[in-house]
């Protein structure tokens, strides 16, 4: 069946290319656009035929196409978000090929809800890093709506993230990339899609790149509830030295320098470097010694007049002690107290290097190439204690996660433009490779954690993944697009067992297992107006498995498959606020826990999830700019009876929002909120994850080669509980174990102050 499908489906594409070369032959008015600042590619840019009002987007190389003839147009608008909306009569296009948009004041009433297939949440976005910014490693993920994320860790470790009703742990259901390159690690010592994302230096993020679901056929492993990319700059627009220091012995310095001088922008080259130092004790009873360092640098430059190569190195080391996660009675009896540690030796070391090389071409048929190389060395090193004494009355249960791994991959695609008649056809074809190699990967029990007193698990992990896929989007005409997708993901994983005493094997040696899925999408997109989208998106997705579970399954039953659609509208009622909504459903195969923290893996049935996602976004005034994301999910377990069927943890009422001030003084700054519900603890809700609503403000004082800034958190210093576990624990001299929550402490007030220096 799926070598029909293939058959099938390479047919399918060289009919398209033959009908997108026919359409080349027609005239075409094409045109590059360019940021007048820093002389890169705008891509996204919304570009409008006037008086037909037929519009269109440039691509990433900042190119726009029309086909037809021109007699009846007279001019093109051109217009982006944070830009000044510029028009251009028909000859001017035709003689310059290439003009600039000069950045402004982002506003909502020049946003347009564009046509465009799978371009909805953009306007969203877009706006909210440019109104809001972002202040940390944890904002990067809150700017997407319906994200809740939460640290046990202090820190140090990838953060718990909580999207549509899934408990995604560190990345199993939601997938993260960095300028193409996949953030979430395969069969890692921890858990399955460990995705730190603490490697990006925030001040780097140029705009983030998210959808929800599992409907786009470039996206495959772990993109259960959806995806983000995120995307650095190409270029900076200023010089930058940035001092922070704060409550709880709280210190952080950044730099970001230019490298290339004037006359390289002309030439559309850059080369910059940042780099940033963080220190913190943390607002715990145990300090946690907190320690990162951060490098990257990017070089963006023109290898020929067709081909454009971008590369970027980053280099992450971070170090801490962590007070991890505390069981309700010791703190009801005075054990410890709300920020205290039952286990001090709690705590690790990680680093990583990564090396990101891609190349885009323009081909003569109007085709974009795209060829990414990227490596990753990356070194994981994590002590947690999440039981105490419950297995180890004397020594306590004190575990040592380790490895050593090596990452390369290959993502290359083909993308191009044409038309079959009146028809637009955008055509994408592509393939991702990776190469998973571990040292190593070990699970230890140890004590004081520098002990070790056995080991669990020890061994080799070798994974390799292949995925082709086609993408195809049709715009019959200026209001309806479908777009169909199909991928196919083939695996092959490998495990070399060190340990003879691996109760889950049966000796030493190396186990082997192969799987593969095929996932076709199909997503409509409706464009009413300039003001309305109406869209359905459906696909299926799914989730690997960790190699040292799927060789004990043989590899079968292993890559479970989600089945989701969405129906929604991105809407524009009135020129200053902007709305998406949506209905959602998601059907899960085989809920996948897999527990990093004990080596081992369980499957807990199929599951099912339906809901709902509101954003908006007002601006009553140049100066003022409201949020609101309000998102609700109903899931359950359907292998289980009623009662005993709820998804421990899963959250079920999240909602984010804010007030966003800013004024041609310089004052400017916000406040936001920060809400989740009670949620089920347990599968027959016997115990409850106790919901908070939080407060955070942002206060700053920008002039063009300063700012002054104070950021609080927790501005009511609400006491609350950031991430919540049903665990079976026995504290030192109980008799009997408890099954109660456990919890990580939420940060209480804390407030610092930033000064940073702008510079040519």
């Amino acid at each position: 069946m799926k070598q029909k499908l293939t058959s099938i489906f390479i047919g399918f594409v060289v009919c398209i290319s033959m009908g997108l070369s026919i359409g080349h032959a027609q005239t075409m008015l094409s045109c590059k656009v360019l940021d007048s600042k820093t002389n890169q590619p705008i891509e996204g840019a919304i570009v409008t035929l006037l008086p037909q009002t037929i519009t269109t987007l440039t691509d990433a190389r900042g190119i726009f196409v029309f086909k037809g003839r021109f007699e009846a147009s007279n001019s093109v608008t051109i217009d982006n978000i944070g830009y000044t909306k510029a028009t251009f009569t028909i000859q001017q296009l035709q003689n310059s090929k290439t003009v600039a948009l000069t950045q402004k004041q982002i506003l909502l009433q020049d946003v347009l809800v564009a046509n465009n297939a799978g371009n909805q949440y953009k306007p969203i976005s877009k706006t909210d890093i440019a109104m809001r910014g972002v202040n940390n490693s944890q904002e990067v993920l809150r700017i997407i709506p319906g994200i809740v994320i939460g640290q046990h860790q202090g820190g140090g470790k990838a953060e718990q993230i909580f999207l549509r009703g899934f408990d995604a742990d560190h990345g199993t259901d939601f997938r993260l990339d960095v300028d193409g390159m996949p953030i979430n690690m395969v069969s890692h010592a921890h858990g399955q899609g460990f995705a730190d994302s603490h490697f990006i230096i925030p001040e780097t993020i140029e705009n983030v790149d998210f959808k929800k679901g599992p409907y786009t056929a470039s996206k495959g492993d772990f993109t259960t509830t959806g995806f983000v990319d995120f995307n650095t700059k190409n270029a900076l627009t200023n010089n930058l030295v940035k001092l922070e220091a704060g409550m709880f012995n709280t210190y952080r310095a950044l730099g970001m320098f230019n490298l290339l001088n004037e006359t390289a922008k002309q030439k559309q080259q850059s080369w910059y470097v940042a780099s940033e130092y963080r220190y913190a004790d943390a607002y715990f009873d145990h300090p946690q010694h907190f320690k990162r360092f951060n490098a990257f640098t990017k070089y963006v430059g023109k290898l020929s007049n067709n081909t454009t190569i971008i590369a970027s190195a980053a280099s992450f080391w971070t170090k801490w002690d962590a007070s991890g996660q505390i069981p309700d009675r010791a703190v009801n009896k005075g054990i410890i107290g709300f920020y205290g540690a039952i286990d001090p030796f709690e705590g690790g070391e990680t680093y990583r290097t990564n090396a990101n090389v891609q190349l885009v071409t323009s081909l003569k048929n109007g085709g974009i190439l795209k060829n990414q190389l990227y490596y990753s060395n990356y070194h994981f090193d994590l002590h947690t204690n999440f039981t105490f004494f419950l297995v180890d009355t004397t020594n306590g249960d004190e575990i040592r996660q380790k490895e050593a791994r090596d990452m390369i991959g290959y993502n290359g695609s083909y993308q191009q433009h044409g038309f079959i008649g009146n028809t637009k056809i955008t055509t994408e074809v592509g393939a991702n490779v990776r190469a998973d190699i571990t040292n190593n990967s070990g699970l230890s029990h140890t004590k004081d954690r520098y002990i070790t007193l056995n080991k669990i698990k020890l061994g080799n992990i070798s994974e390799l993944s292949i995925s082709p896929y086609v993408s195809e989007t049709f715009s019959f005409n200026d209001h309806f697009s479908l777009n169909a997708g199909l991928r196919f993901d083939q695996f092959y994983h490998q495990y070399n067992n060190k340990l003879a005493n691996d109760t889950t094997l049966p000796g030493i040696g190396i186990y082997k297992a192969n799987a593969n899925t095929v996932s076709p999408k199909l997503n409509l997109y409706y464009h009413v107006n300039d003001r309305l989208q109406l869209y359905f998106t459906s696909g299926k997705g799914f989730h690997s498995n960790d190699t040292r579970a799927v060789v004990i399954k043989h590899g079968y039953d292993i890559l479970p498959s989600a089945y989701g659609s969405d129906v929604g509208s991105v809407f524009k009622p009135t020129k200053n606020l902007i709305i998406n909504a949506a209905v959602w459903y998601i059907y899960l195969q085989q809920e996948f826990v897999y527990n990093g923290d004990g080596g081992d893996a369980s499957f807990n049935g199929k599951t099912g999830r339906i809901g709902f996602d509101f954003s908006g976004r007002y601006q009553p005034a140049k100066s003022l700019y409201v949020d609101v994301d309000v998102n609700y999910a109903h899931g359950r377990s359907l292998s289980d009876p009623k009662g005993h069927n709820y998804i421990p943890l899963a959250p079920v009422w999240t909602s984010t929002g804010g007030i966003t001030y800013g004024s041609k003084n310089g004052f400017n700054g916000s406040l936001r909120y920060r809400y989740t519900g009670d949620r089920p603890g347990n599968a027959d809700y016997s115990l409850t994850a106790v919901g908070y609503f939080i407060t955070d403000a942002v206060i700053n004082y920008t002039k063009p080669k300063y700012e002054i800034g104070l950021v609080i958190n927790n501005v009511l210093n609400t006491k609350w509980k950031e991430t919540q576990f049903d665990t079976v624990t026995r504290l030192k001299g109980e008799s009997q174990p408890v099954d109660e929550m456990c919890f990580t402490a939420g940060t209480p007030f804390c407030a610092k102050l930033s000064v940073a220096y702008f510079f040519k």
